[in-house]
């Protein structure tokens, strides 16, 4: 039996790299405000049929869609945000004032599987809501940097766009309709599928064959009321205040139909074809989309298997060394296992293991190494008599010490620097 394909494993030690990186982006969002929600891996497809818009490509062609047994339709989620949206709907939250929230988990898309792009991929995103000026957007594009600045991450740019509000986009969208229309001779299948129903993703066209054609096209700025234009000018503003730099990317699209204003994404060179690292943007119309009263909203999503191809240069970060216990002897495994339980009420943070299925001194010290163990602690029957214990110190070249079990406090104290008393 193996794994479906583009459905991965995360085994040891690779999962500890998954767990530093998630412990860094929730340090970090947490100290801008946002809250954990999480969310069902299962939705109704029209949550992501209407909100990402049928006609996409994820829609379309990518999304696990099937019936249940009551012949519901069913969707295993392909991105994080519509779910979130539904679940503050559903919950009353848009009603509270502003929301910040964040989230992380699997998504599925049926795609041809690469580096960095899997069918079940794990995304961390957040989400904002009742936010209506452009001080959100640089600051979430503010947490990302600072994300990057915390991980270490180096080679990776900013890329900012803005989409206008729906009626200015439409507008846009017919005049980029009648400009590809004259030159449809020199558009692609996939160009020619998007003229009619969405113009604006042949912008994201990455045929080289096409570039000239897509420099040309007329440029949604042009098209933008005054309102669009301060939101767009007073976050670069803010971005520019704040030391980051950036691009602004006329070509940026994003490939759902659900945004507004600004969109942004966070690209390399490293990874190849799948450059984007992190992406999000503005969904002003989303909340009032799915039944609730009009409320701004914006977030970003990254890639979790990208960040950590960004950051395969770096090793995984060693366990921590604890303690291992090892009973010498049929009798001692009883005190053993007593004290094995007491060192973890002592070290709630630290992995303390007692051996198991017995083995001569020897191979338990084997077993201990191997462990990654710090301090090893051994009882036999002479310690058993005397209540005492023997420390070998297990990484440093010191002489191993018995002591009574009444001193071990103090010298495990001075060894992990933990004050709670045994």
């Amino acid at each position: 039996m193996q794994s479906v394909r583009g459905m991965n494993d995360i085994l040891p030690p690779e999962s500890a790299r998954w767990h530093a990186l998630e412990k860094t982006l929730r340090r970090i969002v947490e100290q801008y405000g946002f809250q954990e929600v999480r969310l069902p891996i299962v939705e109704q497809t029209a949550v992501f049929a209407r909100s990402i818009g049928d006609l996409t490509d994820i829609v379309q062609k990518e999304m696990y869609t099937f019936s249940d047994r009551n012949g519901e339709l069913l969707s295993l989620r392909p991105e994080g945000t519509a779910g979130c949206v539904r679940a503050m709907l559903e919950h009353g939250l848009i009603n509270q004032l502003s929301q910040r929230v964040w989230y992380q988990g699997a998504m599925f898309r049926h795609e041809r599987p690469q580096k960095g792009r899997y069918r079940q991929f794990y995304q961390f995103g957040v989400e904002a809501f009742g936010f209506a000026g452009p001080d959100i957007d640089a600051e979430l594009i503010q947490m990302t940097a600072r994300m990057w600045r915390d991980l270490g991450i180096k080679d990776v740019e900013l890329q900012i766009n803005t989409l206008g509000t729906p009626p200015e986009r439409e507008a846009y969208r017919d005049e980029l309709r009648k400009y590809f229309a004259a030159h449809s001779e020199q558009l692609d299948e996939d160009s020619r599928t998007r003229l009619e129903h969405n113009p604006l993703r042949i912008l994201d066209s990455k045929n080289p064959a096409m570039q000239d054609l897509i420099a040309n096209a007329p440029r949604l700025t042009e098209h933008l009321g005054a309102d669009s234009q301060a939101h767009f000018q007073g976050m670069q503003a803010l971005l520019e205040s704040a030391g980051i730099g950036f691009v602004h990317n006329t070509r940026l699209v994003r490939g759902l139909d659900y945004y507004t204003h600004t969109v942004f994404e966070w690209v390399t060179d490293r990874l190849g074809a799948q450059g984007t690292v992190c992406a999000g943007g503005r969904y002003d119309g989303m909340v009032a989309q799915f039944g609730g009263k009009s409320t701004p909203g914006i977030g970003f999503a990254m890639g979790m298997e990208r960040l950590l191809a960004m950051l395969e240069d770096q090793p995984a970060p060693p366990a921590p060394a604890g303690i291992y216990v090892m009973p010498l002897g049929e009798t001692t495994l009883l005190e053993a296992n007593a004290l094995t339980e007491r060192l973890r009420d002592y070290f709630p943070d630290l992995p303390v293991l007692c051996n198991l299925g017995g083995g001569s001194a020897k191979a338990q010290m084997k077993r201990a190494d191997r462990s990654g163990a710090r301090i090893g602690l051994l009882i036999g029957e002479d310690e058993q008599l005397e209540r005492t214990v023997t420390v070998r110190f297990l990484r440093d070249d010191r002489a191993q010490q018995t002591v009574p079990l009444t001193a071990l406090q103090a010298l495990l104290q001075a060894e992990f620097g933990q004050t709670s008393a045994l």
